[in-house]
């Protein structure tokens, strides 16, 4: 038995015991994979770095996966199933939902195509959500495509995830988490300053937006060093999302599967922490082992 199939059963045999009352669509004729099984399959190729569907089928080769799921049928049901996935991750995530009030929040560029190759681009040029030019300040460079949006907890979990095109700034996504959080510390970079919108977090939702002050804003105070420590946690998840998960390379040629793409990636991510915490007992961000 190879390591896909041995880690694919610990994380199915997880997803049966907390997921399986999560509703999905009604099937016609029962297929041979059911959507549980198969989203079990995809988080546990996200996990492995398996990085395309081709990679993903030479693995499943021989052995008792091959003749359950065809790779074209698998492609079009994993986009089908985005709703549900994102239903799983909720759940896997709100298993941590009580542990701390404390969150933080980042973006991350996603690069569609090289900037050189943005005019006669053709993906995602259809959809209702554009790719746009953007520049990321962190890596000093200027690319085309999306910015992705997220929040986790000071111990790593994300809870909130968004898609903008990359022209937008950071500080229009808070007008959305401002919904789901409450009566919590929300501690963010520079790219988050502003009075209005601190002011409109506390008023709406109890949520104390905290980050640091440019050396020339008045009254000047240094940032704090333990929630400058406790910031770089989500910029350590994101780092490992670009390495072991690879959220960078992109072959979507459309923007649901892009965004499936990009789910299933933290999703695969709050899986392995939840079975780090409630399964194996060890320390919750340590990524980078073996299941089985």
């Amino acid at each position: 038995m190879n390591n896909l199939i041995q880690n694919y059963k610990i994380i199915l045999k997880e997803l049966v015991s907390t997921c399986q009352n999560i509703k999905t669509s009604v099937k016609i004729r029962t297929p041979k994979l059911s959507d549980l099984e198969l989203v079990a399959l995809n988080i546990t190729s996200e996990y492995m770095s398996i990085s395309s569907e081709l990679q993903l089928f030479r693995c499943l080769k021989g052995t008792e996966l091959e003749q359950r799921i065809e790779r074209s049928v698998y492609n079009k049901r994993k986009r089908a199933l985005f709703s549900y996935i994102e239903k799983i991750r909720i759940c896997l995530s709100g298993k941590f939902s009580d542990f701390t009030n404390v969150f933080v929040v980042d973006s991350t560029p996603i690069q569609i195509c090289k900037t050189s190759r943005a005019g006669r681009s053709g993906i995602c040029s259809s959809e209702h959500i554009k790719p746009a030019f953007g520049y990321c300040a962190a890596q000093k460079t200027k690319y085309f495509g999306y910015k992705l949006h997220a929040v986790c907890d000071k111990n790593g979990i994300f809870h909130s995830f968004d898609f903008t095109p990359a022209n937008v700034h950071d500080v229009n996504y808070l007008q959305d988490i401002k919904e789901d959080f409450k009566n919590c510390l929300l501690i963010g970079d520079r790219g988050y300053i502003g009075k209005e919108i601190q002011i409109d977090l506390f008023n709406y939702s109890n949520i104390t937006l905290s980050v640091p002050m440019r050396k020339n804003q008045h009254d000047f105070v240094k940032f704090s060093g333990i929630r400058s420590k406790i910031r770089k946690r989500i910029e350590t998840n994101i780092s490992q999302l670009n390495g072991q998960f690879t959220i960078n390379i992109n072959f979507a040629k459309t923007f649901q599967g892009l965004a499936t793409r990009i789910l299933s990636k933290i999703t695969a991510f709050t899986m392995i922490q939840y079975l780090n915490f409630f399964v194996f007992k060890r320390s919750i961000n340590k990524l980078k082992i073996n299941l089985s």
